[in-house]
């Protein structure tokens, strides 16, 4: 009896020192650094006006029917490309700053007295992404009112082994990838705010390699029993 003692306990030790065995933290920031890149919450004003990428615009240049059309698309790195000119950058503009910038670029070198107006015809749904240790990752729709703690709600909450001390939320700003890593229970708990999740962020929730260890461990307990039991036999 003693000797299956001694092994489960060997075997208890070497998973969670296996689990203690990790890549490392993530470089985003924690605390106040956090929340300065993911804030709990942001203003709202002009931002229905800024465009974003995936919107399609019409852009038209008067006189100049061939750079004129109503299927402009920002890419995905919100970049606009337009005959002449080539790539210019849209996302984070309005569509009035985007027709000066235009207009700037196409006085500079090809059309004098450049005059252009540009206007969002379609913007694609606003979503954010939740991956990793969820019970349902995927692409959700954002609103006004979603927070973290309603994001992972959307994503049916963290699995068991999840680490919910260290939750990553990835944010692109004006072109730069920038985001933070957040206690899940100490914003569960009141003792954190609940920072808000706006279109384009990813929520990134890792699996903790200690409570998967623990939970192997578990689940190899009942095999140790029945071999006590055949022994006994």
């Amino acid at each position: 009896m003693n000797r299956i003692r001694t092994v489960l306990l060997a075997t208890a030790a070497a998973l969670l020192v296996a689990g203690c065995t990790t890549a490392g933290p993530s470089p985003l920031p924690t605390g106040p650094d956090a929340y300065r890149n993911v804030p709990e919450r942001v203003s709202q004003i002009g931002m229905a006006e800024t465009i974003r990428p995936g919107d399609r615009l019409s852009v038209r240049v008067f006189g100049e029917p061939e750079l004129s059309s109503d299927t402009y698309a920002v890419d995905a790195t919100g970049y606009l490309q337009v005959p002449l000119i080539s790539d210019v950058i849209a996302s984070g503009q309005s569509t009035r700053e985007l027709a000066k910038e235009l207009q700037r670029r196409l006085g500079k070198n090809y059309l004098r007295d450049a005059s252009v107006t540009v206007a969002l015809l379609e913007r694609p749904l606003a979503t954010y992404t939740v991956e990793g240790s969820v019970n349902q990752p995927g692409v959700f729709a954002v609103n006004d009112n979603t927070t973290l703690l309603t994001a992972l709600a959307q994503a049916r909450s963290p699995i068991k082994t999840a680490k919910t001390d260290d939750v990553l939320v990835l944010r692109s700003t004006d072109g730069q990838k920038t985001g933070g890593r957040f206690n899940l229970t100490d914003i569960r708990r009141g003792r954190a705010a609940d920072p808000q999740i706006i279109a384009g962020d990813t929520i990134v929730v890792v699996n903790s390699a200690t409570k998967s260890a623990w939970q192997d461990f578990l689940q190899a307990v009942p095999v140790f029993n029945v071999f006590l039991l055949v022994k006994r036999d």
